[in-house]
């Protein structure tokens, strides 16, 4: 990897440090201090350092350029006297930025290149103390730009016994010259440079005009069929300073390679069953899948008394049959047409088409079934299809058992509804088929009625309110009629099951204690009635008083008119009329004769109206049904209303 604060930041590397010796024969004593290998990445200033060691007033210092010759140049000069730095002279050679030279004596080089790779020689003249000298070589390093990977884009053979290119990689620009490595799925591939017939690369450096090196490896392989899948990719190792190193990665590609067909896979790709069973109509599709590259062509067939019948040939390997029929089970197959496999290979496969269809049902009665109550009867249902269906009978949607015939035996109402035959394939979904008939039960119609509780001695009143329903079944279908107007019509009854229904809505008289009423069901076979019956009612009480007082006020009217006849034909004589007389009534009150013994009379007469009214007070209700009746449930209205319906 880099190293951190590479870029953007003066660095140098220095390796040791160089002390130098006066030259031979010098007795002088003049030592420096120079790193001998100063290391810095491309673009970045770098400082080379010449510190003469020990103490010197005054001392002459010079910088070298050593070219490939060894020819030296002198880049710059001075005088340091004290601590100052005097008469300095430069020669930058051409260099931009040019060479510098810092209060130190340093040299200095901005913006490293890969040109200032070379040696720098530093001369130090200390007057008597001597002279002397010390080399440092500057090494500057690029960072390659990314690979750049060109894949070979034509179909590769496996069949060849030879190696061939695979892909060219390349890295452009960097210093000192990268390495590249190749891998497969991840993994290095250790291919030597020399050819061979297994694999190898070849690489060549380019220096370019910047002074920078490219690199570009191609890599040559031998290939085998689990390369299709394989993944190829480059990679370019690149050094920094001190001792480190980069990478960089390149692309992952893979190839396009012709292998011969081993292996056929031949199925259904239509909806269907673990056996091959497809339903009639369906479109079925067949799949044939060979592993060969470039894909093979495929042809289908049907195997017909041993023959086969081509059907098609074509290299989708995909076959459609349109709304398949029954005769078209059989024997198909697939066959892949590969010329570069040997002649003995086996390169077709059948699979068993099988179409499974079921016929509408018959049943041995038709839509509707008339039968007489309590009579028996069986209904066969057929059916045709592949494989054998199962059967099972169902009324009213409720389940009755799988067997293809149905008993009736002594049927009543309740017998009557829709059975229906369903037909199934328990290996084969979606596929099955219904028929229907409804059985109507001849008979009398079977009356019933909401029972009401019988109310306590007494409890029914004159004037209160009911109502009664009767329920009625039968086939024909029965009519319902009343013994009292208002029954409302006869219709179905809530709950259905061949019920009708009618309701009466009546108050409660005198009468009804004595006759009831009564519904009857009737239809051309016959007729049954249910009579509902009260018991006593009593008068309500508030009508009784009413009807006393009623009585009192009439008889008082009634002797009142006949005295004052009596008194109109008595008329003249004296003493007759005299209401002044002692003893004669209040004013406003006839006296009459005879008025005591008529008094009693009269009283009793109210008095009798009263308790003749009273005598009515206890009853009940009771029901009564010609023929057969059943009981269905009791209930009242609350403040004397009745309400009778089915429980």
């Amino acid at each position: 990897m880099e190293r951190p604060g590479g870029q953007g930041r003066a660095t140098r590397r220095l390796r040791g440090t160089e002390l130098s010796h006066p030259p031979a024969g010098s007795k002088a004593e003049v030592r420096l201090s120079v790193p001998p290998l100063v290391e810095v990445m491309r673009g970045e200033s770098v400082t080379l350092d010449c510190s003469p060691l020990g103490t010197h007033d005054y001392f002459m210092l010079e910088w070298f350029l050593v070219d490939r010759s060894g020819a030296r140049h002198r880049l710059a000069s001075a005088e340091l006297r004290g601590s100052e730095l005097r008469d300095k002279e430069l020669n930058s050679r051409g260099r931009s930025p040019p060479y510098q030279l810092d209060s130190q004596g340093r040299l200095v080089l901005p913006e490293a290149q890969v040109g200032d790779e070379r040696d720098y020689v530093c001369v130090v003249k200390a007057g008597a103390a001597g002279t002397a000298e010390a080399t440092a070589r500057l090494k500057v390093f690029a960072k390659p730009e990314a690979p750049e990977v060109s894949p070979n884009k034509g179909i590769l053979s496996v069949m060849d016994d030879f190696a061939q290119e695979i892909a060219t990689c390349s890295s452009r620009n960097g210093n000192p010259a990268p390495q590249i490595m190749w891998y497969r799925n991840g993994q290095p591939l250790a291919v030597p440079l020399e050819v061979n017939s297994e694999g190898y690369m070849t690489t060549r450096t380019v220096r370019e005009a910047s002074g920078l090196l490219s690199l570009t490896s191609t890599l040559y392989l031998r290939l085998h069929k689990p390369d299709r899948e394989a993944s190829f990719h480059c990679s370019v190792h690149y050094y920094l300073p001190a001792g480190q190193h980069g990478r960089l990665d390149g692309p992952s590609f893979s190839l396009t390679l012709h292998y011969p067909t081993e292996h056929v896979l031949f199925w259904l790709g239509s909806q269907s069953t673990a056996e091959g069973w497809v339903r009639e109509g369906d479109s079925v599709q067949l799949l044939c899948q060979g592993d060969g590259s470039p894909t093979p062509e495929y042809t289908f067939f049907w195997l017909q008394d041993k023959q086969e019948d081509v059907l098609k040939t074509s290299l989708e390997g995909n076959l459609t049959l349109e709304r398949v029929q029954r005769n078209q089970s059989g024997t198909y197959g697939c066959r892949v047409e590969d010329f570069d496999v040997p002649e003995d290979a086996e390169l077709s496969k059948t699979l068993e088409l099988r179409v499974a269809y079921l016929d509408s049902l018959e049943l041995s009665a038709g839509e509707e079934l008339s039968l007489p109550l309590h009579n028996s009867t069986t209904v066969t249902c057929s059916a045709r299809g592949l494989p054998t269906p199962t059967l099972y009978w169902t009324k009213d949607s409720a389940p009755m058992g799988e067997d293809p015939t149905l008993s009736l035996h002594s049927v009543t109402f309740d017998s009557a509804g829709t059975y229906t035959c369903e037909a199934y394939m328990p290996r084969i979904p979606l596929l099955s088929r219904t028929r229907s008939f409804r059985l109507l039960v001849q008979g009398t119609p079977e009356l019933k009625a909401k029972e009401t509780q019988p109310k306590a001695e007494g409890s029914w009143t004159e004037g209160d309110e009911v109502t009664l329903i009767c329920y009625a079944r039968g086939y024909p279908k029965p009519k319902l009629t009343w013994s009292q107007l208002g029954g409302s019509p006869t219709e179905p009854a809530p709950g259905g099951q061949g019920w009708v229904s009618s309701s009466l809505t009546l108050k409660v008289t005198s009468a009804l204690s004595q006759d009831g009423v009564s519904c009857e069901a009737s239809n051309p076979l016959g007729n049954t009635h249910h009579v509902f019956h009260f018991g006593t009612v009593a008068p309500q009480t508030s009508q009784a008083g009413v009807a006393v007082m009623a009585v009192a006020i009439s008889v008082a009217l009634l002797l009142l008119v006949v005295a004052v006849f009596y008194c109109m034909r008595r008329k003249g004589r004296p003493g007759c009329c005299q209401w002044g007389e002692k003893g004669s009534p209040p004013p406003g009150e006839p006296k009459l004769s005879h008025s005591g013994s008529q008094r009693p009379e009269q009283t009793g007469l109210l008095m009798g109206s009263a308790s003749g009214g009273a005598k009515h007070g206890s009853g009940g209700f009771g029901d009564e049904v010609s023929e057969g009746l059943g009981p269905w449930g009791e209930g009242t209205t609350a403040g004397g209303r009745a309400a009778v319906g089915p429980g």
